[in-house]
């Protein structure tokens, strides 16, 4: 059935349990249990409730009835699973694993196997659609304040035709436009708001619900087909009998369509918001930063946190030169500038620095003003191009070949 596989499914889990816990037919569920059952893969990363809802953790399973605790969203999960393959699983060197991607994650994992820090045919990425996440802290107090509600009632968020909706248990729902929210510094995380990416099309396959409509909305996953190996995952499950697939509707094909672009559309008008001003070469971008970066107490958070800051030994912790009087700590900027040196052709705005930052440096959206330098010049995008192209390295992958 593989061969002639189709590209686009609506599908839902013929598993009960799995379909109750699990988000929109509970699909991707289903596929990762699948793939621990069959041994095609020996772990699933994914993510899990911690404290609340509003606490997301992520989570390796290595047996298939422990799978469950990995079903349903948690869009208040800010992390990037890449940083937890590369760094806690050694890259997927002795491990095949199968991975839950956010548009970020998947990103991050592309260019994390261009530069040989996660083997490529040993990880498998199952895609969600993303319209964005949600900080958690501000996300709980925006709910008491604007919402009027109980962040522990929430049981469930979504933006819908323009709107950021709160689900509680009772079935109560509330929604607010998300571009007024965000216009006054509430809703999703800022760099969500000019991702570039929603369908993960970088994964093997990239589910959500949008797009499903008639008897099956709410109660069905859009499944769209990316790669050869996304096929014979998707045949598989179906061959197996464990979800129950239709062909979409032309019409939930369409809409499905317009919500990306929708989303894309506000992605840019942010962008030209974020990056207003900011011509002239990067020395110029960074000067424009500086009484941001003065605020900088170099604490290495945006380091530690960054999924493509990977270098075992680091400059910045080098004996020497003596940047500041006293100490070997190189000084804002030069800071961020050798960090700049080494990741801004990588950036993938997941926002993790930003998150960290206790002085509240716009990190990522620094590093996005940078990284639009960088593909003006090389018509680079990180985490989309296929080929082992890098910009600042194509004379050594040119070497390689000869």
């Amino acid at each position: 059935m593989s061969a002639n596989i189709e590209k686009m499914y609506y599908a839902y889990s013929a598993n009960d349990d799995i379909k109750a816990k699990g988000e929109y037919g509970g699909v991707v569920t289903t596929i990762m249990k699948h793939l621990l059952e069959s041994g095609a893969v020996d772990a699933v990363v994914g993510v899990e409730e911690g404290h609340d809802l509003y606490d997301a953790v992520p989570c390796l399973v290595t047996e298939p009835e422990d799978i469950l605790k990995t079903a349903g969203s948690i869009h208040c999960g800010t992390l990037n699973l890449a940083k937890f393959v590369y760094k806690y699983l050694d890259g997927c060197r002795d491990m095949k694993v199968a991975v839950s991607c956010k548009p970020c994650d998947a990103m991050t994992i592309r260019e994390l196997i261009k530069r040989g820090k996660i083997i490529g045919d040993n990880i498998i990425m199952i895609g969600v659609n993303c319209g964005g996440t949600l900080p958690p802290v501000p996300t709980m107090n925006m709910i008491k304040e604007v919402y009027e509600l109980d962040p522990k009632d929430v049981v469930k968020e979504e933006i819908s035709k323009g709107k950021l909706i709160m689900e509680t248990a009772d079935g109560e729902e509330k929604g607010f436009g998300i571009e007024d929210l965000e216009e006054d510094g509430m809703g999703r995380r800022e760099n969500c708001q000019r991702c570039n990416l929603k369908i993960p099309s970088n994964a093997d396959l990239a589910l959500g619900n949008w797009g499903v409509i008639g008897e099956l909305a709410g109660k069905a996953t859009f499944v769209e087909v990316f790669t050869d190996k996304g096929s014979e995952i998707l045949a598989d499950v179906i061959d197996a009998g464990l979800i129950e697939v239709a062909e979409p509707i032309e019409k939930g094909i369409k809409i499905r369509e317009n919500i990306n672009n929708f989303m894309l559309k506000a992605s840019n008008a942010k962008k030209e918001v974020d990056f207003a001003d900011t011509t002239g070469d990067i020395i110029d971008v960074f000067h424009k930063y500086d009484e941001e970066f003065s605020k900088c107490m170099k604490c290495y958070g945006c380091r530690e946190a960054c999924p493509l800051c990977f270098c075992e030994d680091c400059c910045l912790e080098a004996e020497g030169p003596e940047w500041v009087p006293g100490g070997y700590t190189p000084a804002a900027p030069f800071f961020h500038l050798t960090r700049m040196v080494h990741m801004v052709d990588a950036c993938t705005n997941c926002g993790q620095c930003s998150d960290v930052c206790p002085c509240e440096i716009p990190v990522s959206k620094v590093w996005s003003t940078v990284n639009n330098k960088v593909r003006e010049v090389y018509g680079y995008i990180p985490g989309f191009d296929t080929d082992d192209r890098i910009p600042f390295t194509e004379h050594i992958s040119k070497a390689k070949k000869l």
